[in-house]
């Protein structure tokens, strides 16, 4: 994780970064590179989520910036979200998705993911998935509990999908 000098929300939302960063308490906060093996969970996640925007009203967004507090703009690598107010080209997500997915990279360490854990859960959001997709395993939270995938079996109270049909 790299970070930069302080600087304030505004020029945070109108910066762009060639991979988006995170903003958290006045400083941009890098994100790892994403390697080949969460590219492909990413992909694999979109196209399972796509059917839910007809029958849920939830759409499957990477890498959104998401305003989890004032001063706190975190990027989930997928989420499912109602559809954004704003201006074209200027909309970003400041009510709680449904889901937030975190997928490991090698850089990644379990304090800062579990930070972010715990901050999307507290601004609201009712399932947060933390996927290893070097082994196809990871944790499912909630508010109430943190479930272990062994299994390679994520899901939620509305639907399921299985990282052993991702190919890498």
């Amino acid at each position: 994780m790299v970070v930069a000098a302080s600087i304030t929300a505004e020029q945070y939302l109108h910066t762009s970064f060639e991979h988006d960063a995170e903003f958290v308490e006045g400083r941009i906060v890098q994100r790892p590179m994403p390697t080949w093996e969460h590219a492909r969970v990413q992909g694999f996640l979109i196209r399972q989520f796509w059917p839910l925007e007809d029958s849920n009203r939830l759409y499957a967004v990477p890498e959104q910036r998401v305003q989890t507090r004032p001063a706190r703009f975190r990027v989930p690598d997928v989420c499912l979200v109602e559809k954004p107010s704003g201006s074209f080209g200027r909309r970003i997500v400041t009510a709680p998705p449904y889901l937030c997915v975190e997928i490991l990279s090698p850089e990644d360490t379990m304090t800062e993911t579990l930070e972010k854990v715990y901050e999307y859960l507290e601004f609201g959001v009712e399932w947060v998935w933390v996927i290893d997709p070097a082994y196809r395993t990871g944790q499912i939270h909630t508010r109430d509990s943190i479930a272990r995938v062994s299994d390679g079996i994520f899901q939620t109270d509305k639907f399921s999908v299985n990282l052993a049909e991702v190919e890498f």
